[in-house]
């Protein structure tokens, strides 16, 4: 290790005299220890302005070139907890060529979700998902990103919310009950499939088929392109696969969107086609395609994701899932309505546990517009950031027992996710709050329903899940359950 000189030397002792051992941690995944004994160089991030009286953001590079996004995408929440213990809320790190200042904890993720002094933009996102999901809500910023809101809100109001529920129960029945065929299905690849499928009929009215499997490609290879390491167009590589998957949809909606205009319908892409404000503001056709793009990409993962946590938890707890099929049961054998899927209260606290220990969203990304500080920790303007929801969903200043899986801490009277603002935080906070999370927890709910009607389905008592984080969230053997008919 490089001795490095006056403050950042003393600080860097100072931590290590209070980090525990790994032995100590309950982490949820082990950290490479080879990699814990490699002591790289603590060094800061930027030096605070004379006379400031802010401290430095402390971190380390790690390894050459790749920094830490291997140990990232490996060990997802370890790693954040890790570098939490080591460093606190506020510390640095290199991934994709760049340092990033990790903000972790309630009261740091607070300062940059509601961003009272605008210092926090969504740049930060473009460096990530720009080429793929270029001018979606979620890239957007301050005013423009208000009037957007706005304007979409009206495609996720009350009753739309209930069309598109009523056009999932048909689509999530018929293709749980298809499941049948095979004994031991890798069940997250069953729920990818699924959930595509109805993204497609939900969303744009399309029904199964080749030009559903075709707009189905294109959006996985535009989600797996934000996480290259090669971040050009290598032929057969990621990125160009992700590029290709952009020109795919953006040809579909811009040839589909003037039918859509002229007779409106039910799903997503007709209500975009519509809104409108009561001051009369409106999607220009470019808008729609780009927010369609992104809205398709934000729904079918988080849904697969969210789904397969929740199938293994249940499958690890079948106690709960008794519990849950009993509710499920008792709505009897109609396809459920809006009002129906939210009386599913054992449904609604497993998947609130089930988001928190997997959240979809691993990292929220930020990129500062001006210096800022954050709990005294200098920040200079072109800073990218990453939020961290894992850590806030582990620590034990806001959970009891934060590693056990125990959806009744949801429930009243101990709702420990209102133990601080930012405690639970799978859909983000502050303005960028995720807006159809209302939509994507019917959805969620709706699936799950289906699938305690129709099955059970365990695990081996000594199988754990291992989740990869090279994206989102993914089960490296794609769930393998023992699935048997009721």
């Amino acid at each position: 290790m490089v001795t490095l000189p006056g403050t950042v030397s003393r600080a860097a002792e100072a931590l290590r005299e209070r980090v525990p051992p790994l032995t100590a941690l309950p982490l949820p995944h082990k950290v490479d220890e080879r990699w814990l004994a490699s002591r790289w160089p603590v060094k800061e991030l930027a030096t605070p302005p004379a006379g400031s009286g802010l401290k430095p953001v402390l971190g380390d590079e790690g390894p050459p070139v790749v920094g830490h996004m291997l140990e990232m995408m490996r060990f997802g929440p370890a790693f954040g907890l890790r570098r939490y213990e080591l460093y606190g809320p506020v510390s640095w790190t290199a991934g994709f060529g760049r340092r990033i200042v990790a903000l972790s904890g309630p009261e740091a993720t607070q300062i940059a979700l509601v961003n009272k002094d605008k210092a926090f933009s969504q740049e930060g996102w473009k460096f990530f998902i720009e080429k793929f999901f270029e001018r979606g809500l979620m890239l957007m910023d301050f005013g423009e990103h208000h009037l957007h809101r706005r304007i979409m809100q009206e495609a996720f109001t009350r009753p739309r919310l209930a069309g598109y529920v009523g056009e999932m129960g048909p689509a999530l029945r018929e293709g749980v009950a298809g499941w049948g065929a095979t004994e031991r299905p890798r069940l997250y690849w069953a729920l990818k499939q699924l959930t595509l499928d109805v993204a497609t009929r939900v969303f744009m009215g399309m029904r199964s088929g080749a030009d559903a499997a075709r707009i189905n490609r294109a959006f996985v290879s535009s989600v797996r392109a934000g996480t290259a390491f090669v971040r050009f167009p290598v032929p057969g590589g990621r990125w160009s696969a992700g590029l290709h998957g952009r020109k795919v949809l953006e040809r579909y909606f811009g040839e589909t969107l003037p039918a859509k205009r002229r007779s409106g319908g039910d799903d997503l892409f007709a209500a975009l086609c519509q809104a409108t404000t009561e001051d009369g503001d409106r999607f220009s056709d470019t808008d729609i395609v780009n927010h369609m793009i992104f809205l398709m990409m934000a729904a079918h993962d988080t849904t697969t994701i969210t789904s397969s946590a929740m199938a293994y938890y249940l499958a690890k707890h079948p106690e709960w899932q008794e519990r849950a099929r009993a509710e499920s049961l008792a709505l009897g054998d109609d396809i459920p309505d809006i009002a129906a899927v939210e009386k599913l209260e054992t449904l609604d606290l497993v998947m609130k546990e089930a988001l928190r220990l997997v959240a979809p969203v691993p990292s929220l990304t930020r990129q500062t517009v001006k210096d800022t500080d954050v709990l005294g920790h200098y920040i200079p303007a072109g800073t990218l950031v990453g939020v961290s929801p894992t850590v806030n969903h582990f620590t034990p200043e806001c959970w009891t027992n934060p590693f056990a899986f125990d959806p009744e801490r949801f429930a009243e009277p101990r709702r420990e996710d209102k133990s601080h603002r930012m405690a639970w935080m799978p859909f983000g906070g502050g303005a960028h709050k995720c807006i159809g999370l209302h939509f994507g927890g019917l959805e969620v709910k709706l699936l799950m329903h289906e699938l305690l009607r129709a099955y059970r389905w365990s695990v081996p008592e000594s199988y754990t899940a291992r989740w990869d984080y090279v994206s989102l969230p993914v089960p490296a053997d794609g769930l393998p359950v023992h699935l048997t008919r009721r």
